[in-house]
């Protein structure tokens, strides 16, 4: 696959939030009215998808064909992802304001993207998109929501397609402005040329932090977690709080499957963290090669997207 083409940012800067300044980007997107929601029972079904291949070998990231393109793209994010970069495109994309366009469009962009920090596939995101709900759709029939959360769950990817490099919106996520914990992929190799490891603000074990502050007001890596997140939020999509949060911190791998950050969670975070281990399940275990028919899912999902997520969304 050739380089995904820029679109969007690339062609004229977005606007800041709170720009009332005139240009074809400028968007006025009233959200439609925030739906209540109630908090489910964390009941994930025990039956877990079965890997085309051995689950020692996925995330192999000492070895493999793609080794190069994975390694070189997360050492440009762990040099460049600081508490300071992370706010500007906090400020920069939180507003909602440089586009619209359904979720069915917006998945059918990541068909020209391959994630370059995933060293188990080299095709098309929106393809895994697909079998990751179609994962879920088997092992929890009586969820219709859950099956969207595996389609929408990479969808803030886009931001590769306005413009942004792929170390800004790929690969695992982990807590700015405190120490960099073991589990965090290539940690030992990849941090030196990263001011914040020097700064004794953010080098401690809670850093910035208070102790149990809680997940929600800690400063993750930017990247396609943290837009999707604010994009469903400013978007007031109908789901259960555990799909915003599934979405938010599907790539805080340190956390979820490694036990790492733990003295920065509060009760909630423990709460939800069966349904975050719960997607990873399906986000990992049903990469495979032989890809879905999208024409033939393509129905079943745009009837989800009608009932939770329906019309033109602010990206």
């Amino acid at each position: 696959m050739g380089q995904p083409k820029l679109w969007g940012a690339a062609q004229e800067p977005p606007i800041a939030p709170g720009d009332k300044g005139g240009g074809s980007w400028q968007l006025q997107c009233v959200p439609p009215p925030r739906p209540a929601m109630k908090v489910l029972q964390a009941d994930p079904n025990p039956n877990e998808p079965q890997p085309s291949k051995d689950k020692a070998e996925l995330r192999n990231y000492t070895e493999g064909k793609l080794l190069d393109r994975v390694y070189n793209t997360y050492l440009q994010m762990h040099t460049h992802q600081t508490v300071d970069f992370v706010r500007r495109k906090s400020a920069e994309y939180g507003g909602c304001s440089l586009r619209r366009m359904s979720a069915m469009q917006a998945l059918q962009l990541l068909d020209q993207l391959v994630d370059e920090s995933d060293p188990d596939v080299d095709f098309p995101n929106s393809l895994h998109a697909y079998q990751t709900a179609e994962g879920i759709r088997r092992a929890h029939p009586d969820k219709d929501w859950f099956h969207l959360v595996g389609l929408l769950h990479d969808l803030g990817k886009v931001l590769v397609l306005f413009g942004e490099p792929q170390w800004a919106v790929v690969g695992d996520t982990f807590p700015v402005g405190c120490k960099v914990q073991k589990s965090v992929v290539f940690h030992d190799s990849t941090f030196h040329d990263n001011p914040d490891t020097r700064d004794p603000r953010y080098n401690t074990e809670c850093g910035m932090y208070q102790p149990h502050c809680g997940l929600e007001n800690v400063l993750m890596s930017w990247g396609h977690d943290e837009y999707m997140y604010r994009v469903m939020k400013f978007n007031n999509f109908a789901l259960p709080k555990e799909a915003f949060y599934m979405i938010r911190f599907h790539s805080f791998y340190p956390w979820h499957a490694h036990g790492d950050y733990k003295h920065l969670c509060n009760e909630e975070d423990l709460r939800m963290l069966p349904w975050v281990k719960e997607l990873n399940k399906f986000d990992l275990y049903t990469k495979q090669e032989e890809l879905p028919d999208v024409k033939e899912l393509q129905g079943y999902y745009q009837a989800l997207i009608d009932k939770y997520c329906p019309g033109e969304l602010c990206w």
